[in-house]
């Protein structure tokens, strides 16, 4: 009986590495302007819609990506628990607009947050102030390896 419940931790164990390591290689490496920061990508409908919704913890080095027809913005954050700053590029990359500080809201009613801009392609989300703490600003360009 031991030896199955050593076997089967071990098993489960290796599941659970197989799975972190399978995220973390979906994992892409961004640029904004000398930050540097490990993203999720959200590119289809579903994933933007879903965004950080239900995390409880974002690591201070990454964030997730949205990926957008060109246009306006509009981002809340529903059943979001971690406060975010929101950075709007272009579809040349260039840092347009920084919303920080987005609170979380689990109320039924949440603010919006819009572009300024009607040329959005891409939103960055990362942990409120990091934007502040890493000298990003407007102008500042994205890169994506």
């Amino acid at each position: 009986m031991k030896i199955q419940f050593g076997a089967t931790a071990l098993l489960l164990g290796s599941i659970a590495l197989a799975v972190e390591s399978a995220n973390a290689l979906d994992l892409k490496r961004v640029t904004v302007g000398s930050a540097t920061f490990r993203v999720e990508m959200a590119i289809t409908p579903q994933e933007r819609e879903r965004g950080l919704m239900f995390r409880r913890e974002l690591p201070g080095d990454r964030g997730m990506l949205f990926v957008q027809p060109p246009g306006p913005a509009v981002f809340w954050m529903k059943n979001t628990y971690i406060p975010l700053d929101l950075l709007y590029f272009d579809a040349e990359g260039r840092l347009l607009q920084v919303e920080a500080n987005a609170p979380p809201c689990v109320t039924p009613v949440c603010p919006v947050y819009p572009s300024a801009t009607a040329t959005v392609r891409y939103v960055l989300e990362i942990n409120a102030g990091e934007a502040v703490r890493r000298g990003i600003r407007p102008g500042d360009r994205l890169g994506l390896e």
